[in-house]
């Protein structure tokens, strides 16, 4: 798998010799054709120069999670995260048939990135300070908050101030469990693996709400047939970034790149209205934050 180090270094030899035998100009780089054609270059011995030459890469993603990480019955993941990932390889010569996906829950999204079972992970992936000690993030590519989503005869729950006593489901290993626990103690808290194992519960009464991401749950709440409902208005900031090996800057700083530049041709927007935008307003951009280690 191409995270592991020996195998990047292998791939990096590899594409320095092809370089040397097509070329006897300046080998520094490596070059590969871009999604739109063009050739693009990657300085030798990058991430990016591996998995280009390597010409697949893997990617993490949820596949529970309507709009932004879903299984469709092709077997593939579909969703805005999806998009996005799908951009990102497009910008390594790499096309869509090419990108292993792996299924990503919140507990695993640092463990999947540290030991090279995934080359990034794009998983409605909030970029915090905590993270950031544990891996690297690019971005953020959108911006959401948490919110609840009761069932739609519920009338007691209005946001999270209203949360004292009552059943909350969430995930173990994300930041709205986390805040939950934090600042709303008063709160019974369940955790499970993924957000849909809260859609059962919250369906026969054996919890009150369930918290995570706006996004997430206006997802839900349009599979549901006017089952749930959110309610409340969003109460944190979660800026989704792109999480990546934590000392490696130069693909960090090489996705940004490929994040602003989608931000202004509009591809970021298309990928938006084709998925998430179905069902959600047009967001406004975001800033990345190229933050230094």
């Amino acid at each position: 798998m191409m995270r592991k180090k020996a195998a990047w270094a292998a791939a990096a030899i590899v594409a320095g010799l092809t370089l040397a035998a097509c070329s006897s100009g300046d080998d520094s780089d490596a070059e590969a054709s871009g999604d739109d054609g063009s050739m693009m270059e990657f300085a030798e011995g990058s991430t990016m120069a591996a998995l280009s030459e390597a010409g697949s890469i893997t990617i993490g993603t949820k596949f529970d999670q309507p709009l932004f990480g879903l299984l469709a019955p092709s077997g593939d993941p579909e969703g805005f995260d999806v998009e996005i990932g799908k951009i990102i390889a497009g910008k390594l010569g790499i096309d869509e048939g090419s990108i292993e996906w792996v299924e990503t829950v919140s507990a695993n999204r640092e463990p999947f990135i540290q030991d090279g079972t995934v080359d990034i992970v794009i998983a409605t992936y909030t970029i915090n300070d905590a993270r950031k000690e544990l891996v690297s993030f690019a971005g953020p590519y959108y911006n959401a908050g948490q919110a609840l989503m009761t069932l739609s005869t519920t009338d007691d729950i209005n946001g999270p101030d209203d949360l004292a006593g009552k059943n909350v489901c969430s995930v173990e290993g994300s930041t709205p469990a986390q805040n939950i626990a934090d600042n709303y103690p008063d709160a019974n808290l369940s955790l499970f693996g993924a957000y849909t194992d809260c859609l059962e519960p919250l369906t026969n009464g054996q919890v009150d709400v369930v918290t995570t991401d706006n996004v997430i749950l206006a997802g839900y709440v349009a599979e549901s047939d006017g089952e749930f409902k959110v309610v409340g208005e969003p109460f944190t900031e979660e800026p989704y970034g792109i999480g990546l090996a934590l000392d490696d800057t130069e693909f960090r700083m090489w996705i940004n790149d490929v994040l602003e530049e989608i931000f202004e041709d509009g591809s970021w927007l298309e990928a938006w209205q084709a998925t998430a935008g179905t069902v959600l307003p047009d967001p406004a951009v975001p800033t990345v934050d190229r933050y230094e280690n």
